[in-house]
């Protein structure tokens, strides 16, 4: 029914045009007001509740390491620390990647209400991302070795590799939700994510203190806890696809027809993958490089400061783009590229406005910002002097997490790969060594580095998709959708 009311739209369009000969423009601009506002709600009721999704689901290591923290064993605590930063890079961060190649296939095809199709695209979705655990856990288990090639303390490696091999049932769970996740993202079902994802940490919070502290586990209840959150969020997810009756037309089927799938899903998943881990990968080369500066504790202290501000931040850009994608792929897949690209228009005047808002909020908190991390007044003055670039970060960033949400859903991954690749390891890196070190900017200098790689990568997008053909990408969508049809079908004769 609605992709009926938005193709008529379409369709209509000429008839609005001709009635602004008639009535000086009144009838068109009435209409684009209108079109607008029912776009920028769709798009901000979809955003609102993910952040409170993906807030949620990052909390839950959050919260483990702080348990460990209390523990009062400094060896364990900054094993722990340095497991959760390894996991993230090597592990979790290629599966959130790579499951944002379900934001173009299933989005699309929802779209072109081939409904049947999403449950044999999230099923191989599952598998896949499964058996990219499997090297993943091999790599886990021999973490106090790859820390050690790096001169790692042996006693904190040792403590690294026992959280992560605890951790590894998390990752086969989170490889599943992650599936899950967008397989409800993109029927733009948010809030049962918002239940189980809000549900799941509240239960992990006794859960975790019981498994450290009551149990005796240590670090490694901590660990434990992650896992079971996991599973405890993929199950009410399950049960809410298997009971709910807006799920009965796409519910996942267990079927070898959707290994079939395999192909296509790979395609997409290792250019997604690869896309968002070149950008994750070179935030933790500036930590590592920040280590090697003078006064390595300041400097690195500094920018954990600055990365965990923009971390929380990006939440937000990222559920926008989360939204973008959802509403980019639905309406690629049902052929309505005009009403794709007024979402990508309401996308960008949204993220713009965010960025505008958090940025007055840092200038005018930037003397007590520092105060929220240390009472250190070395290292809360030197905050206070990088917030003009850290308002430049958070404008780059709430561009680039609308931009690669649109990049997604119209399944343009292959370009934001090679974008981020060039961008932060061309560009961001270089620059931000010739800073930091060359021209003895320190952190500083490593920050304007990357920061210069974030501006290059939002300048390439966007030139990207304003030079878009969205009828073309329209086209090419249900071409796609079609012949898969059509092997389906053969494949079952």
């Amino acid at each position: 029914m609605e992709r009926s009311r938005e193709m008529s739209k379409e369709v209509a369009a000429p008839l609005l045009r001709k009635s602004e000969e008639d009535n000086n423009g009144v009838g068109v601009v009435s209409s684009s007001q209108t079109t607008f506002c029912q776009e920028l709600k769709r798009v901000s009721s979809m955003a609102a509740p993910m952040v409170a999704v993906t807030v949620s689901q990052y909390l839950l290591q959050v919260v483990s390491l702080m348990m460990v923290g209390h523990l009062g064993v400094l060896v364990t605590f900054s094993g722990v620390a340095i497991a959760t930063s390894f996991a993230e890079v090597t592990g979790f961060s290629v599966l959130l990647g790579m499951a944002g190649a379900l934001e173009t296939l299933c989005g699309q095809t929802y779209g072109a209400e081939e409904f049947g199709k999403l449950g044999n695209y999230t099923w191989c979705a599952i598998v896949t991302l499964i058996l990219v655990c499997l090297p993943i856990s091999l790599l886990w288990i021999f973490t106090d070795k790859v820390l050690l090639l790096f001169g790692q303390d042996p006693g904190i490696s040792h403590a690294a590799r026992e959280y992560c091999i605890y951790l590894i049932p998390g990752l086969f769970g989170y490889a599943v939700l992650q599936s899950l996740t967008r397989y409800f993202q993109t029927q733009s079902m948010i809030f049962p994510m918002v239940f189980s994802s809000i549900t799941a940490l509240c239960l992990h919070i006794p859960i975790c203190w019981a498994l450290v502290f009551k149990l005796g586990l240590g670090h490694l209840g901590a660990a434990l806890s992650i896992g079971l959150s996991y599973w405890l969020n993929v199950i009410w997810l399950a049960i809410y696809m298997k009971y709910s009756p807006a799920c009965q037309k796409t519910k996942i089927v267990f079927s070898s027809t959707a290994l079939l799938c395999i192909p296509e899903f790979l395609k997409y998943a290792v250019p997604s993958g690869l896309m968002f881990c070149f950008e994750w990968w070179s935030f933790e080369v500036l930590t590592l490089l920040a280590g090697i500066l003078p006064n390595p504790q300041l400097e690195t202290a500094v920018l954990s400061v600055c990365l965990n501000t923009t971390t929380l931040h990006f939440f937000i850009p990222y559920a926008i783009g989360a939204a973008a994608s959802t509403r980019v792929s639905n309406e690629l897949g049902a052929g309505n590229p005009k009403t794709a690209q007024g979402a990508v228009r309401v996308v960008v005047i949204l993220v713009v406005a965010e960025a505008v808002i958090v940025n007055a909020f840092f200038i005018c908190f930037r003397h007590t910002l520092g105060t929220a991390y240390s009472n250190d007044k070395e290292v809360v003055d030197y905050v206070k002097s990088m917030v003009p670039l850290l308002c430049v970060s958070v404008s780059a960033d709430s561009l680039t997490g609308a931009l690669s949400g649109i990049a997604r859903g119209g399944g343009f991954q292959k370009i934001g790969a090679y974008v981020n690749l060039g961008a932060y390891y061309l560009v961001g890196i270089p620059i931000g060594l010739l800073l930091g070190f060359h021209l003895q900017l320190r952190a500083k200098g490593l920050w304007m580095g990357t920061l210069s790689g974030s501006v290059s990568q939002v300048i390439i997008l966007a030139i990207v998709t304003a030079l878009t053909d969205w009828q073309k990408e329209a086209t090419k969508a249900r071409e796609r959708i079609l012949d898969k049809s059509i092997k389906t079908t053969h494949n079952a004769v």
